[in-house]
């Protein structure tokens, strides 16, 4: 007779995981996972829960991207890709639309696009259970290619995409299609667990958001800005003549402080690179290659000049524009050292970045002072100015001359070699246009007191200089306005007019005329491809 088995004889089976301790419960819930599954809700569920996927998906996203360059970030990612390949007229809209916050524009709308692809996906997700993980792939994909497309992205890169993808399929997947309820249970208990589960995803989402956004700072690159000390100018530049910034409320300061300079660029994350760790390369069609560190350039003669720049998207009568006193070393001592030869015409700057500008190189040896800039108003460039160097070419929009975050020097030829903005249609050769702004009055209906009333602005055309200002109030007679002293014609000059105002409504237009007795066109001309030209006219009431 056989000894029974221990099932045969009753015997605990004392060695069975399922025995342990809560294992039995986990167990239970994998197994209703697996099993039937009903949809719940209709329309208004799945919005709701898109809507949490989809802040679900994007705070994981950033939470695993915190280790890694921003730019893995699927927001990040998918607004660079928009950038790169926005039309012309629409980034034009955005720069007069919402003008240096144009950035924090595209992240808000590329935010606020993923969220309604989320709504929309729930929505879908309610009719169909496989329109989670096709939506959510979709995103990851996207996010993932568009990581990869940047200058030095790895494969790490598309992390935050694919797990942010996972987080909103499983999202959607448990929210609008739980386990197929018990017998018993009511539709008020599912929609408190669908409220609740709601709840803890966008709970959840914040908290990985939040804590993304501080790891992150964790992992920035020391920039060691604040370790430089900069050394005198071998040149200073010439001291600004009395009767500059005349004492009159709201015009333009004649020099712009670094913080309120403007910043146009293409840059959704400003870059950080250790100065210690940074060189310069000047490369192509030279006699020898050539590397510089921060400390070379450092310890060379400096030059320090006050300098107007102006961005090409700047409009009749905008703000696009400002002058500093730059430091830094002169660019064709560094391009002399390398040795351009023959057949050569253009330098092609690039940023750590990837973006690149044209600039010709008959520009560089006509005797203004461009320059390899390290310095901006007595201190070192700041990291939203280019630190640790900048491109700067006197007298040329900043989109063919001023590259930031600056990397390259690639001596080359306009037909070998094309720039991020020709690529897109914009000039090779932009010499900044003549133009003039008013600053007080307001315009756009202003309202001034009778009296004499100060009419005043800036007017620019640097490298070449201003002659005259005038103005045109109603049908009278041009008259010139009073010039303030500059220190040389690479700046904007400041100008004033007593107007002697009476009541009414009245237009006032200026115009300019360089040194070069080329006054500025009154054709309204857009800024693409080489700036915009145009006489500004304004309306103010006089009360």
């Amino acid at each position: 007779m056989n000894a029974p088995t221990p099932q045969e004889s009753g015997s605990p089976r004392v060695d069975s995981a399922s025995s342990l301790p809560g294992v039995s419960r986990v167990e239970e819930a994998v197994g209703a996972l697996r099993g039937p599954r009903q949809q719940q809700g209709g329309w208004i569920s799945g919005l709701v829960a898109g809507l949490a996927a989809a802040g679900a998906a994007l705070g994981v996203a950033e939470l695993v991207a915190a280790p890694f360059s921003s730019v893995s970030s699927p927001v990040v990612a998918v607004g660079n890709v928009v950038v790169d390949n926005v039309p012309n007229a629409v980034k034009e809209f955005a720069i007069a639309t919402f003008g240096q916050n144009d950035k924090i524009a595209l992240i808000f709308g590329t935010t606020i696009f993923l969220f309604i692809f989320g709504a929309v996906l729930g929505m879908l997700t309610t009719k169909r259970r496989i329109a989670a993980p096709v939506g959510a792939g979709v995103f990851a994909l996207v996010g993932a290619v568009s990581a990869l497309s940047r200058t030095g992205a790895g494969p790490l890169a598309v992390l935050p995409s694919i797990l942010g993808g996972l987080t909103a399929a499983a999202v959607l997947d448990l929210l609008l299609w739980p386990p197929q309820r018990q017998a018993g249970v009511s539709d008020s208990a599912d929609r408190r667990r669908f409220l609740v589960g709601s709840s803890l995803v966008v709970a959840g989402a914040a908290a990985a958001g939040g804590l993304g956004k501080a790891v992150s700072g964790l992992f920035k690159v020391s920039t060691n800005r604040g370790e430089i000390v900069l050394p005198k100018p071998a040149e200073a530049a010439k001291a600004l003549p009395s009767g500059i910034d005349p004492d009159i409320a709201g015009l333009t300061p004649f020099i712009t402080p670094a913080k309120d300079f403007y910043r146009v660029d293409t840059a959704l994350e400003i870059p950080r690179v250790n100065g210690k760790d940074w060189k310069l390369d000047i490369l192509g069609m030279v006699d020898s290659e050539r590397s510089y560190s921060l400390a070379d350039l450092l310890d060379r003669p400096l030059i320090e000049r006050t300098i107007t720049l102006v961005c090409v998207s700047n409009q009749v009568g905008g703000r696009l524009a400002g002058t500093a006193k730059w430091l830094g070393v002169p660019l064709a001592e560094l391009l002399d050292e390398a040795g351009p030869q023959d057949g050569a015409d253009q330098v092609l700057s690039r940023s750590v970045d990837d973006f690149t500008a044209s600039t010709p190189l008959k520009t560089i040896y006509d005797g203004r002072d461009a320059m390899v800039v390290v310095g901006m108003n007595g201190e070192p460039l700041s990291l939203e100015r280019g630190f640790p160097a900048r491109l700067l070419v006197p007298g040329l929009y900043g989109f063919v001359s001023a590259t930031k975050w600056l990397s390259e020097l690639n001596v080359t030829t306009f037909e070998a070699e094309q720039a991020y903005w020709t690529k897109r249609d914009w000039a090779t050769d932009a010499p900044i246009k003549t133009l003039s702004r008013i600053d007080r009055p307001g315009g756009l209906g202003d309202t001034v007191d009778p009296g004499t009333v100060p009419v005043a602005g800036v007017a620019w055309d640097p490298h070449v200089g201003i002659d005259k200002v005038e103005l045109k109030i109603d049908d009278a007679a041009w008259v010139e306005a009073d010039l303030a002293p500059v220190p040389s014609a690479d700046t904007w000059v400041q100008w004033s007019y007593p107007w002697k105002a009476t009541s009414g409504s009245h237009t006032i237009v200026v115009r300019a005329t360089n040194a070069d007795g080329e006054t500025q066109p009154f054709d309204r001309v857009k800024p693409i491809p080489d700036g915009a030209t145009g006489w500004q006219k304004i309306v103010v009431n006089v009360t």
